[in-house]
């Protein structure tokens, strides 16, 4: 019915408001008041609608016991699964948890109108539909990334409840404008209420394959939880083990940062209900705890690395590098000594008898500000001067500013095969010249030069004959040198053994073949280790040479064995790593144990993790403040499997809805508004902006399109069944017991109801269009960039088009279409 009243009496058309006598208040301050007080309280209802759902949540999740054949049919085991079907769970609990505002606020109105017909009730039923329907569908096609696509996984249960949704308002037309033009009859409201189970149960017969292809043996939960038990099977030990040898060799990473990116990956596997995502969005508007966690891009990395098999710590790498380069920091600079500190850039080095002269590189650190000179010599090992190198002894002069020099020492050639011999080049203070004061010797003060002679392709043999690697290594490197000479190319094959480690339970066993090329003299192979964390006792296992090629022998030492050996810092670590990503998932949880934890949560911004709060988080909480605290009050889900926040959400959910009914029709007085025009605009966006946001981010997040846009029409059809058919009921029995019809109005929500008919028809053939064409990939959302915004701002157009008649025939500018 549309507001006839003046200002002055605005004061009188609300149930429970207003408390005071706002007769004598300017317009423009009681409109401003209501605005606020409208917006203030459905950020209350999100937020106990949070706890609403989290009981849901804690219902629906309950599960049982059951006992299946194993795959093979060996046996049996016994798994999980859930005690409440996903389809039914969703068009009951879910749907009446994400609907009850809506349901709520009719049943509310037509009690408190003593069964009288009105208008808010039933606009905001269609109102919120058509903003589900519309707004969410045009938001959930455009969020997607370019490129990416989301279908529609369960076909039949979407496309039952998506033409229940239509018959619905089918229905409603019928009752309204066909059977009994208004009025409302007793068998119509029985008829409407119980289409509700109807639905249920067709739903669930869907779901179960029972209309559109033969039932399986093995139902789709048994299916769903054995594959789950299958994932659990494989612990996330391996993964924290495997983080945690990079973590080691990485150090700029820190342990809280990589548990909390475990943590979130490890979220990100896990199937999330469309009440997480309800609840994630309700946290999101009001500054609460967050259900998702956002790691250190380092952290990510680092993980990513782990699962792509790299080896390759780009960081610690150029560390090392830069170590050897002889590169340093601005803070290590300060560090360095005011003398000029010389020595050579390794301590050894070989050459090929045949290049002719080896390079040898001598660096500076320290005071590169003045010239200083340093003397270099050789000295005879087993290569003799004169017959294998030729020998020098001079001065080096380092330039001031200069760091690096080269040094080259003539090998002398031969045709005759001789072993590897070497000789020693040092460095030493030269008489002349430089103090030993202005010039100090480094560490590396003598380089040793090993000569290969090249005549003969070789011998092959390991560089020791024993290896120990602790658990923490990612791979065991064993090197295999060739020595007594480097022609031609050879090949050898290496094989591993058993001895107390298991070959592919402890190791990476088998064979392989390493090549070496002329003139090549060394080379490694690597074998990955495996980390199992029930063996006790040091594990060892062997690897032989073989099969030379080429002409090549093999050398003294053939075999050689890898002992692993335990860690007790590395497993500490582990245990570290692992005892913060629990605690990381833990804070991720919908439901708390105790009424001390909703507290805590309710207090504090982001429940406490302050670290990944922003300044909108802070606003957020300090608006939402009161409702937080008043609503952690209510018991926490963690008691009675769940109930108790149930019922106790929803009674608080009633109270609210009744407040919010006499702000709106309030409101919609002061402004000159008919209550229908406030439903379908301010009432259905308040009540229906949390789903928006949820159904965003499982349009973003989620593989499949169900969680976005797959419960939409499900939930329409209840708000119709129970939102219109419930108070139907009520007041069908009420003026019927009286002898009396009840009289139902069907102007406005008549002619409203059927251009909401006609849209939705309109925007669920796009939906088909889009999945039926390879243009849009064959996919209800996303697609390509062009394609993906023309279909996504029709649905937008049709309801600012549904919004815009429905407002002009309920103000009375026209009375049919």
């Amino acid at each position: 019915m549309n507001n006839t009243c003046n200002y002055s009496t605005c004061y009188n058309v609300g149930l429970l408001l207003p408390i005071l006598n706002e007769s004598t208040w300017s317009v423009g301050a009681r409109i401003f008041f209501y605005v606020i007080g409208m917006l203030w309280c459905f950020l209350g209802l999100t937020i106990v609608s949070d706890s609403f759902m989290c009981g849901i949540e804690c219902i629906t999740s309950k599960t049982k016991t059951v006992t299946v054949a194993k795959s093979g049919g060996e046996g049996f085991q016994q798994i999980e699964v859930k005690v409440w079907n996903d389809t039914v769970a969703n068009l009951t609990l879910l749907a009446f948890g994400t609907s009850a505002p809506e349901i709520l606020l009719n049943v509310i109105e037509i009690c408190g109108q003593n069964f009288v017909a009105g208008d808010l009730g039933p606009g905001t039923i269609v109102g919120s539909a058509a903003f589900n329907l519309f707004i969410i569908t045009s938001l959930s096609i455009t969020c997607i990334p370019d490129g990416e696509t989301r279908k529609i996984k369960d076909m039949h249960v979407f496309a039952l409840t998506s033409i229940s949704g239509i018959l619905a308002y089918v229905w409603l037309i019928l009752v309204l404008l066909v059977i009994s033009p208004n009025v409302v009859d007793l068998w119509e409201a029985i008829l409407t209420f119980m289409m509700f189970p109807v639905l249920i149960v067709s739903a669930y017969a869907a779901d179960r394959g029972l209309w559109c292809r033969p039932r399986n043996k093995t139902s789709a939960q048994i299916e769903i939880a054995l594959e789950a038990s299958k994932r659990k099977s494989y612990s996330s030990d391996t993964d924290i083990i495997d983080v945690a040898r990079k973590l080691a060799r990485d150090k700029s990473i820190n342990e809280d940062d990589v548990a909390q990116a475990m943590a979130a990956q490890i979220d990100s596997t896990r199937p999330k209900t469309s009440s997480w995502y309800r609840v994630n969005a309700s946290r999101m508007m009001s500054g609460g705890q967050k259900l998702v966690v956002k790691p250190k891009k380092s952290a990510t990395e680092l993980l990513e690395k782990v699962h792509a098999g790299s080896s390759d710590l780009s960081r610690l790498n150029d560390h090392l590098a830069n170590g050897v380069n002889g590169a340093v920091s601005s803070r290590d600079v300060n560090l360095q000594p005011k003398k000029s500190v010389i020595e050579f850039t390794s301590a050894s080095c070989s050459v090929l008898e045949n290049e002719g002269m080896v390079r040898i590189g001598v660096r500076r650190t320290g005071d590169l500000s003045r010239q200083v000179t340093i003397g270099v010599e050789t000295l005879d090992g087993t290569a003799l001067a004169g017959q294998d190198y030729k020998p020098t002894k001079q001065l080096m002069i380092f330039a001031a500013g200069e760091s690096k020099k080269e040094l080259y020492v003539d090998i002398v050639d031969d045709n005759v095969w001789e072993p590897d011999e070497f000789f020693y080049v040092k460095l030493f203070h030269p008489t002349p010249g430089s103090t030993v004061e202005d010039v100090e010797i480094g560490k590396v003060a003598t380089n040793k030069v090993t000569i290969i002679n090249d005549d003969e392709p070789g011998k092959l043999e390991f560089s020791k004959p024993i290896y120990i690697v602790k658990e923490s290594a990612l791979n065991a490197s064993l090197m295999i040198n060739r020595v007594n000479g480097a022609d031609g190319e050879v090949q050898v094959t290496w094989t591993t053994t058993d001895i107390t480690a298991r070959s592919e339970m402890d190791y990476a066993g088998g064979e392989g073949k390493v090549l070496f090329t002329h003139g090549e003299t060394s080379s490694t192979i690597s074998i990955d280790i495996y980390s199992n964390k029930t063996k006790q006792d040091e594990l060892s296992f062997q690897v032989e040479l073989s099969n030379p090629t080429g002409g090549a022998d093999l050398g003294k030492i053939t075999k050689a064995v890898v002992t692993l050996i335990n860690d007790e810092e590395f497993d500490r670590m582990v245990a570290r790593i692992a005892s913060k990503t629990q605690k990381n998932l833990d804070s991720l949880k919908l439901d708390t144990s105790t009424w001390g934890e909703q507290f805590q949560s309710a207090m504090n911004v982001n429940g406490g993790n302050l670290e990944a709060a922003n300044y909108v988080d802070y606003i957020l909480h300090f608006v939402t403040f009161f409702w937080k605290v008043l609503f952690a009050c209510l018991p926490p889900p963690s008691v009675g499997g769940g109930w108790p926040t149930f019922l106790s959400s929803l009674a608080v959910i009633a109270l609210l809805t009744a407040i919010v009914s006499d702000m709106a029709k309030i409101f919609g007085c002061l402004v000159g508004l008919s209550d229908y025009i406030t439903a379908i605009t301010f009432v259905a966006l308040g009540t229906s902006m949390p789903d928006a946001f949820a159904s965003r981010c499982a349009a973003i997040n989620e593989k499949w399109a169900d969680s976005s846009i797959g419960n939409i029409n499900g939930s329409n059809s209840v708000n119709v069944f129970l939102g219109l058919g419930l108070p139907w009921l009520l007041a069908s029995v009420y003026w019927n017991l009286q002898g009396k019809d009840f009289y139902h109005p069907s102007g406005t929500v008549g002619l409203s109801v059927t251009l909401f008919t006609i849209c939705a028809t309109l925007v669920l053939l796009v939906l088909v269009v889009r999945r039926r064409m390879a243009r849009f990939h064959f996919a209800e959302l996303g697609g390509p960039k062009l394609e993906k915004y023309l279909t996504g701002v029709v649905p937008l157009g049709i309801w600012v088009i549904y919004v815009l008649l429905s407002s002009l025939q309920a103000q009375g500018v026209y009375t049919a279409f």
